[in-house]
């Protein structure tokens, strides 16, 4: 299923709101994934900011910062490589991450992220694996921008082994 997204869309979640801004390069789908994360993790992570630069050398498309400004949740839409993956669960051994995917199957990636924490022995996060169906725009955005989206929403997600040593 196709959609389409005006270059800036007010979407609402949890009672609150964010301006979703489309960049000329950016397919649609990797805009309403990082809204669909903004508000699947709001209920946990209320303080989320999406496209929010944190002063590292990779920028998440939906953070939540601890008050020393470490993240506590960082989520990413879309292709993330093995390389930044690695990085950031060995140097973010607290931080919940989340990955999401549009309409792509999740075995190869689970095997990637599970070997990245395999690899980092003091990780005390969860790290989640989210695939969103084609029809996710239709499902859970509202014409008003309302996005009602849970956990049992999702066809296909897991958490993966995070606590090591």
């Amino acid at each position: 299923m196709s959609f389409s997204l005006p270059r800036k869309k007010m979407v609402s979640a949890h009672g609150q709101r964010h301006v979703m801004v489309w960049g000329s390069r950016e397919r649609p789908e990797h805009t309403l994934m990082k809204a669909l994360l903004w508000a699947l993790y709001l209920p946990d992570y209320p303080h989320s900011k999406v496209e929010t630069r944190i002063g590292d050398r990779y920028k998440p498309d939906v953070v939540q910062l601890d008050e020393d400004g470490r993240p506590l949740f960082w989520a990413e839409a879309g292709q993330v490589g093995k390389k930044k993956i690695v990085s950031l669960v060995r140097r973010f051994p607290d931080t919940h991450f989340s990955i999401a995917k549009w309409d792509m199957r999740l075995d190869n990636l689970a095997d990637l992220v599970q070997a990245a924490i395999d690899q980092a022995p003091h990780r005390s996060a969860p790290f989640d694996l989210i695939r969103f169906p084609t029809d996710s725009y239709q499902r859970f955005m509202a014409d008003n921008g309302e996005i009602t989206l849970v956990w049992d929403d999702l066809e296909e997600w897991r958490r993966l082994n995070q606590t090591r040593g």
